[in-house]
């Protein structure tokens, strides 16, 4: 196996090795989650820290790497005693985005419990990553249940797994290091709160830097070990400076000034509860340690902002990460003490003079290790060409982007049906998490035992197992696997009619606010989301299916308007979408929600082929929502009818909120209580 590619060869990326290295000089700090494009040196930083992080006395046999001078009195192998054990080097286990609950905490032997009444436990890889880090590469495709497991693990320090009465409990202390493509989806903010620190890292622009990142990663994919050995002395001594600032962090002291710093800071940016208060003292601790000093100072607490409150800041789903430094800096003056300490020492061996951002030196140039892509110029929204006259009249006028109205809460849209999906919050699926609903025999391993059933059908045979007394003989055969039921995520493709019939700018406004709800909606049920948008001649795919809800917004945001209502050529568009997504991602079902008036104007006879298009979808059963955005005093009800023909429901705008549907139900009770209270009057009369 080729050594790693070395910490201190990494090129630029200051934020994201000195997030790393506090955690490795004080893992309290919580983990680091880094967001950022793909080829920015996300994995190999993580996986050059592991060669920095000292090593570890175990317990000599031990499976949960038990400390020798303090064992967990409760570990399953133990209990162990104090003394002396064998030193390893610190573990850095990676979880795929495709493991099993079974495969992250641990699996119980269910045969030998129900048979021999023993415990077996074979433990899992947060066993494995005790007392080392444990690195998640593209955490937000984990299935939710996945991270929630491993963050209370993160925050407890311990797993516990309870199957059916069998309990274990292991220690489970570990630096949680997550990497993320935002494009691919985000993080619930719950889940975000989680992690200590946050980076976001990009590559570099600048040419020299680029070239530097080149020059090191082919001589270091020609010659490892050479590449690696020309590394070791700088290697060497962040090794070094780590094990110092570690020995160093007790003796930190963080004052009140510093304390008072903090607690405004985090009141400032509005962020929620006291885990970022904590957080950020924790490391201000430790980039005062890792500095060399005794001292917590005032640009040790600002640097702890910009890495602990960007994710945690109250913000919309869409809006972009980071901090308003100009705000931090008036805080920090605000609340700043009126002597602060200056430092007398920069700190052992340190790069850059002093201070809480120091990282190690690496040489020439900035960038990254990996050969990062062509970026792509950022996407800006194409006029559509002016259409020709129409007979009979001029060209229709080309309307500019309007701005999306305030987002509202919405209804509840769903696909008809049991999926079996990835897991999510949508529509009901058979999953491996939810309420119970049956029992199967299993395919494969045995994941979650149906206990009744499986005494049921036990029971019948214990005679014949020569079974006279109490007790139960239970086979393989005899076990069942309870089946249950759950919520899954879908693609949800929108189809938004662009049109001059749609183009009035108040009414395109409030629709564009109602696609800005469901985009939300989205956001918070973990779907994919597609844009497909019809105008003029023809329709585009705005946005491919993705888990970025926040591109599809953008997107929105920019969407122009104006022309004809190629009706047709919408819903054409959407079945091919749906056609090449469902060969893609079969188990994930389809909710088309087409947004328009329902006129047709497009085209060739556009009412007839709107109407065969729509029939496609339906003769195929994607589930479809048509929102009604017609206006005025006189309806034609076009949406009502396409609706119809796409075997759907319609719904208005006012009806897609849901808020004015509690108000109505709300009134409709009110009402028959109203009556009933008349009625009731009336026969006491």
């Amino acid at each position: 196996m080729a050594a790693p590619y070395p910490f201190t060869a990494v090129v630029g990326q200051d934020d994201l090795r000195l997030a790393l290295l506090l955690n490795a000089v004080s893992p309290a700090v919580g983990g680091v989650l880094v967001r950022g494009e793909k080829g920015t040196a996300k994995s190999t930083a993580v996986r050059a820290l592991s060669a920095l992080m000292p090593g570890v006395d175990v317990v000599a046999g031990c499976r949960f790497s038990c400390d020798p001078a303090g064992p967990d009195p409760q570990c399953p192998d133990g209990p162990h005693e104090a003394g002396a054990g064998d030193q390893r080097a610190a573990r850095m286990v990676e979880l795929p985005v495709g493991a099993s609950e079974d495969r992250l905490v641990g699996a119980l032997d269910i045969e030998r419990a129900l048979a021999e009444g023993v415990k077996a436990f074979e433990p899992g890889l947060l066993a494995d990553a005790h007392r080392g880090i444990l690195y998640v590469d593209e955490v937000n495709l984990l299935h939710d249940h996945l991270v929630d497991l491993l963050l209370d693990a993160a925050a407890m320090g311990a797993s516990y797994v309870e199957r059916e009465g069998v309990s274990v409990r292991h220690a489970a202390r570990f630096l949680l290091v997550g990497t993320m493509n935002p494009e691919e989806g985000e993080l619930r903010p719950q889940l975000l709160d989680r992690f200590g620190l946050t980076v976001e890292v990009a590559a570099s622009r600048e040419p020299e830097q680029r070239v530097e990142v080149v020059k090191r990663r082919l001589a270091y994919d020609d010659d490892p070990e050479g590449f690696t050995a020309r590394w070791a002395g700088d290697e060497a001594e962040v090794r070094a400076r780590i094990v110092a600032a570690r020995e160093l962090l007790p003796r930190v002291r963080l004052g009140d000034g510093a304390l008072t710093q903090i607690a405004a800071t985090c009141a400032a940016f509005e962020v929620d509860g006291m885990r970022a208060d904590i957080v950020m003292a924790r490391t201000a601790t430790a980039l005062a340690a890792w500095a060399g000093r005794t001292d917590v100072l005032a640009e040790d607490v600002r640097q702890a902002a910009l890495l602990a409150l960007p994710h945690r800041r109250r913000r919309n789903p869409f809006d972009a990460p980071g901090l308003d430094e100009d705000k931090l800096d008036e805080t920090l003056e605000q609340f700043g003490p009126d002597d602060e300490p200056d430092p007398e020492d920069p700190g052992p061996d340190g790069p850059d003079g002093g201070g809480g951002g120091g990282v190690p030196p690496q040489g020439d140039g900035g960038g990254t290790p990996e050969t990062p892509e062509t970026p792509e110029a950022p996407d800006a929204p194409e006029e559509a060409p002016a259409e020709a006259p129409a007979s009979g009249g001029g060209a229709p006028k080309e309307q500019k982007a309007v701005s999306a109205g305030e987002p509202f809460r919405t209804k509840m849209l769903s696909v008809p049906g049991l999926g079996e999906g990835a897991a999510g919050r949508r529509s009901r699926a058979r999953t491996e998490h939810g309420r119970t609903t049956g029992a199967t025999r299993p395919r494969g391993a045995l994941t979650k035992l149906h206990l009744a059933a499986t005494v049921q059908a036990a029971a019948p045979h214990q005679r014949a197992r020569g079974r006279s007394g109490p007790g139960l003989v239970v086979r393989r055969d005899d076990l069942r696997q309870a089946t249950r039921e759950g919520r899954e995520g879908n693609l949800v493709l929108f189809v938004v009619d662009a049109s001059g019939s749609m183009a009035a700018r108040q009414r395109m406004g409030a629709v564009k606010g109602a696609v800005l709800s469901l985009l939300l909606d989205a956001y918070q049920r973990r779907d994919k989301v597609g844009l497909v948008t019809f105008r003029g001649t023809g329709a585009d795919v705005a946005l491919p299916p993705t888990s970025s809800v926040d591109a599809a917004a953008a997107r929105l945001e920019s969407l122009p308007t104006g022309g004809r209502t190629p009706l047709a050529a919408g819903l054409l568009k959407a079945h091919e979408v749906l056609r090449v997504e469902r060969l893609r991602d079969p188990a994930r079902r389809p909710l088309m929600v087409v947004v328009t008036d329902g006129r047709a104007t497009g085209g060739p006879e556009p009412v007839q082929l709107a109407g065969r298009a729509a029939g496609l979808h339906a003769a195929e059963g994607i589930a479809s929502v048509v929102v009604d955005c017609e206006t005025g005093m006189v309806r034609l009800g076009l949406a009502g009818q396409l609706a119809a023909r796409l075997g759907g429901t319609a719904v208005t705008l006012e009806e897609l909120r849901a808020d004015a549907i509690a108000g109505l139900v709300k009134n409709v009770q009110g009402t028959d209580r109203t009556h009933r209270i008349d009625r009731t009057a009336r026969r006491a009369a």
